[in-house]
């Protein structure tokens, strides 16, 4: 069953939006704490997300510009702002599509199948996923999943991109500098720390699926993939 998660803070409509979505076989996640919008999608894996703009906290923008940086679900703004330039910042930050309250549910319905064709079925651009594979690890950089066995765990963008380079330099160091530029664009104001801090959400990560020190530190070099799981499999 395809899951849709609703973020919005007036729960009647949630519940009334959630409701007639799940009529045609969806299953619903409204969102109720939202500080921690992004922890729930992370969770749940959402095919599509309605995301109100008038939100507690953080607006829709924001939460919209932070999913856009781990996941291109389509999400589809819903608000009771009917400016120009309301509609052209929901697609300037990551949207997929506006609609305005008072809304029609079927019209709802409608755009949500509409995305959904779009993002996954017949008008789904189509094209052979990419997965790098090393002794029975997958890696799956277009879905944001690692694999091992029977066991899969999401990733955020910035864990897959440090993954992705540990699997195409293996069995050579992937240098700290080079990992910096791919992670952030101004180097200039990161930390090094940051980049343990990753490294160690990385490792643990591995570790999720059953797999002990993948990761081998390279002092005054980088990282390095350890195949520690080769042994464990003959």
């Amino acid at each position: 069953m395809e899951k849709i998660m609703i973020v919005e803070d007036d729960m009647k409509i949630a519940e009334y939006l959630g409701s007639h979505i799940e009529k045609y076989g969806y299953e619903v996640t409204v969102a109720t704490d939202f500080e921690k919008v992004m922890d729930t999608f992370l969770d749940i894996q959402p095919k599509l997300i309605l995301l109100d703009i008038n939100l507690p906290s953080f607006d829709g923008y924001y939460w919209c510009r932070q999913i856009r940086k781990v996941s291109i679900c389509p999400v589809i703004f819903i608000s009771a702002r009917t400016g120009e330039m309301d509609q052209v910042m929901a697609i300037e930050n990551g949207g997929d599509d506006f609609i305005t309250k008072p809304f029609n549910p079927d019209i709802v319905m409608a755009k949500i199948r509409s995305q959904m064709r779009r993002a996954y079925g017949e008008y789904a651009i189509k094209s052979e996923e990419r997965v790098l594979t090393q002794e029975g690890l997958h890696f799956y950089p277009e879905r944001l999943e690692l694999r091992f066995g029977d066991r899969a765990t999401p990733l955020t963008k910035k864990e897959t991109d440090i993954i992705e380079s540990l699997l195409e330099r293996y069995p050579r160091v992937a240098g700290r500098q080079d990992l910096l530029a791919k992670l952030w664009d101004d180097q200039a104001y990161v930390d090094e720390n940051t980049l343990n801090v990753n490294i160690t959400r990385v490792r643990n990560k591995f570790q999720e699926i059953g797999i002990e020190d993948a990761v081998e530190t390279v002092r005054g070099a980088g990282y390095r993939l350890r195949i520690t799981w080769k042994e464990e499999r003959a």
